[in-house]
């Protein structure tokens, strides 16, 4: 196999731009030009299309040594495990909830939906599918695997969560099993040994861990832990569908760490941040769950994927940060969803100036960070190749 690569970084210039996307200026015609997220929150407009651009660039390279070996040997048994470990995982999460429904509803592959680009994600289908139904057809669908490019660390990453896999707390919402299957971009080999961190909102709009106005507390946790990967690069967590708050699409923050050691006290220490992102949802499902108990009490405006501007960081017709799923009941969407996705990231990347503490959590519970900016923190990270 000839793998297109290098072992120094890509860095680039301005002068390397591209043309941006129309999406990024239909985003930024839409907005004003200040971009207010989380309360506090903003950034240039015309700065976010210009970095997200060049991002963008970036990522077609690295995206383009991820496909020279796609048909791999290696790389067709790693997608033939997952597949298995999918459908696996799927029917065990039926069993334990005591699911006997045959009619499932999944998430369409890139094929068959239309593209990011036109209008909002919103297109995106559902199809049925029974016992019947070849499981490739679902469970080996890996739309996902691209280099995503890296977005903002937000104002709310806390340093010292626990690692585990159930982040739940007790709070109400959909259930969702999440797995994240990480392979490196230099020899589409699975990361084994990185530290994953997710954090996001409750159903009503609400982060733990941090001391900001209508937040959590110091002291909560709920919505936030940390796993490592396995020898496939795969984490999986169970968490709930994440709720919305002011200026934001629905999101999951996702973070990776190599070169970490665990802890006695079950969190970690040490290592480097080499990618930054976050996870959207298709505006249909985002829609559904709305409806539903207590997301349906939140009286923030919903702010859709289409006029989220971070969102334009992660997601162009060629690129696509939305996990697939599929309804572990296909009638009732409150039994909960299997979703996974699949990202290719770059383990030389060094991203530890932009993973921005909000707080640090101790023995004693959380301590806010003296050092924090919100400035950073709602900054993306240099595009590292």
């Amino acid at each position: 196999m000839s793998l297109a690569k290098s072992n120094v970084p890509f860095k680039a210039t301005d002068k390397e731009h591209s043309t941006p996307h129309p999406r990024m200026f239909a985003a930024v015609a839409a907005l004003t030009s200040l971009i207010h997220a989380h309360p506090g929150e903003e950034h240039d407009a015309t700065e976010v299309v210009k970095e997200a651009t060049l991002r963008h660039t970036i990522a077609d390279i690295n995206s383009y040594a991820v496909g020279q070996c796609v048909n791999d040997v290696e790389t067709l048994d790693r997608k033939q495990r997952a597949m298995e470990r999918r459908m696996d995982t799927f029917r065990n999460l039926q069993a334990n909830r005591g699911i006997v429904n045959d009619q499932q509803i999944y998430r369409r592959n890139n094929v068959q939906f239309a593209k990011w680009g036109q209008v909002s994600h919103d297109r995106t289908g559902k199809v049925d599918f029974t016992k019947s139904t070849p499981h490739v057809e679902v469970f080996g669908a890996n739309t996902t695997c691209i280099m995503t490019p890296d977005n903002i660390i937000g104002p709310y990453y806390v340093l010292g969560e626990q690692i585990r896999s159930n982040v739940v707390e007790g709070h109400r919402g959909v259930p969702v099993h999440l797995e994240i299957q990480f392979v490196d971009v230099q020899d589409c080999k699975p990361v084994s040994g990185l530290l994953v961190d997710i954090w996001q909102c409750n159903a009503t709009g609400v982060y733990s861990g941090v001391s900001a106005a209508g937040q959590g507390g110091l002291k909560s946790t709920f919505l936030r832990g940390v796993q490592q990967t396995d020898k496939d690069g795969v984490v999986e967590f169970d968490t709930i569908f994440p709720g919305h708050y002011q200026g934001r699409a629905t999101h999951i923050h996702v973070s990776a760490h190599t070169g970490s050691s665990i802890l006695p006290n079950n969190t970690f220490t040490g290592g480097d941040v080499n990618h930054i992102s976050q996870l959207f949802f298709d505006q249909a499902l985002i829609s559904a769950v709305e409806k539903l108990a207590p997301y349906n009490t939140n009286r923030i405006p919903l702010t859709t994927n289409a006029r989220d501007l971070y969102s334009g960081y992660a997601a162009t017709e060629a690129y696509d940060p939305f996990p697939e799923y599929v309804f572990l009941d296909g009638k009732d969407l409150s039994q909960g969803l299997f979703m996974w996705i699949e990202v290719a990231i770059n383990t030389k990347a060094n991203y530890n100036d932009y993973a921005i503490v909000a707080a640090i959590l101790g023995p004693e519970g959380g301590k806010n960070n003296p050092k924090y900016s919100l400035i950073k923190a709602i900054t993306p990270p240099p595009t590292h190749g």
